[in-house]
């Protein structure tokens, strides 16, 4: 079995336990991590024209990409550490929900936390990111609650009206 584990600052606890209860003994594991180059660009750009004064050379001190590499290995290092398992590490950069589905080409299972609302049930649980994710993936999907998984009286009221036929 392959599997990818989408390692994400505030989760990766959690998806990385996910791998390690589910995932079966010689399992080829991959943690995933990517970094969102549209935001890393909008912060260069704010930088180099902050209130219309230029920004130049080293005295800006490490360009924002180098820094975002080294806090993405970083992660990666501990996520490994944490499962306890060998496992190739991939750090990506770009728009973070394309290059999951890209990486998750030719693997048997995608392990990924949900990123949306975490205090009730419901479709807004997963942000646009993991929503896409999950819409796109080319391979079975493990969604999995970061914490503790809401009460299911928190599921959101029906819509009022009448129930569309065969539902």
């Amino acid at each position: 079995m392959r599997a990818l584990v989408w390692i994400v600052e505030d989760s990766w606890e959690a998806t990385v336990a996910a791998a390690a209860a589910h995932l079966p003994a010689g399992a080829e594991i991959t943690l995933l991590h990517v970094a969102d180059a549209q935001a890393e660009g909008v912060v260069a750009a704010a930088r180099r024209s902050l209130l219309g004064r230029p920004h130049r050379g080293a005295a800006d001190g490490e360009p924002l990409p180098a820094i975002s590499a080294a806090a993405a290995q970083e992660l990666l290092a501990d996520a490994v550490e944490r499962l306890g398992v060998a496992a190739q590490l991939q750090a990506r950069r770009g728009r973070v929900e394309r290059e999951v589905v890209a990486a998750a080409e030719g693997m048997d299972l995608l392990i990924l936390a949900r990123d949306g609302e975490r205090d009730r049930l419901g479709p807004r649980s997963l942000g646009p990111g993991a929503r896409f994710v999950v819409d796109h993936a080319p391979c079975d999907v493990l969604l999995i609650w970061p914490h503790d998984a809401p009460a299911l009286a928190t599921i959101p009221e029906p819509p009022a009206g009448p129930r569309p036929a065969g539902v």
